[in-house]
């Protein structure tokens, strides 16, 4: 009896986690790389932006204030034509904030092609270029196979690179939504197990080491570390 209870039990821990998933992976491609480590420079550019007593940082101040309310197309089209004529490093910032908007209003074509372009930009700080190459990279995952998410992230995704947890995730989402739950549990594991692993990035691995146990009927031992 003891074992049909825990068989029982099994089969609705699986379906939660199923549940979880479906509702919330959505959310999670296209938000992740908005709070992975790299947010730290997206950030500093802002603070950097509205922190500035020139024109440049007032006109852009502007523009953020002017746009309305979860309009990302209008913001997108304002800060395009505030890039046109502002200094180079408010016109990178306008660019990477409005190619975030295009992605915030589900533009993913237009999102993904102006972070390639900030990526391939070798006016810019090889920093925010690597940034853009991971944001791409996440909104990639709705459209683009495994490998292809691996060669994207491949620069980023050893064990020295300072962005390998964006760079991980990536690969551990695109292998869910392949359903190739071996590399599911393995990339997972490598973010659980690194000490330098941001907790939010571990907790989300964490739910994905769960949820490719539950497909493959593996003991989870990696979950609760």
């Amino acid at each position: 009896m003891t074992d049909i209870f825990d068989e029982v039990g099994e089969d609705l821990r699986r379906d939660q986690l199923k549940r979880m998933w479906q509702r919330y992976s959505g959310l999670v491609y296209g938000a992740a790389a908005l709070i992975v480590v790299g947010t730290g420079i997206y950030e500093g550019y802002e603070a950097w932006s509205t922190s500035r007593a020139n024109s440049a940082g007032d006109a852009y101040t502007a523009v953020l204030a002017s746009a309305k309310a979860n309009d990302h197309i209008d913001l997108a089209t304002s800060l395009a034509a505030y890039q046109a004529s502002a200094p180079s490093q408010y016109a990178l910032l306008a660019r990477f904030r409005a190619a975030s908007e295009h992605a915030a209003a589900g533009e993913s074509d237009n999102a993904l092609a102006a972070f390639e372009a900030l990526s391939k930009d070798s006016g810019a700080a090889q920093d925010f270029r690597d940034l853009a190459a991971l944001r791409a990279a996440m909104i990639a995952l709705d459209s683009e196979s495994l490998e292809a998410i691996k060669t994207r992230v491949s620069p980023y995704s050893n064990d020295i690179s300072p962005w390998r947890f964006a760079a991980r995730e990536a690969i551990a989402l695109a292998a869910a939504k392949a359903e190739n739950w071996g590399e599911v549990a393995g990339v997972a594991k490598k973010l659980v197990d690194d000490p330098a692993t941001p907790a939010d990035v571990r907790a989300r691995a964490q739910m994905l080491q769960s949820l490719a146990a539950s497909e493959t009927g593996a003991v989870d031992n990696g979950a609760g570390s």
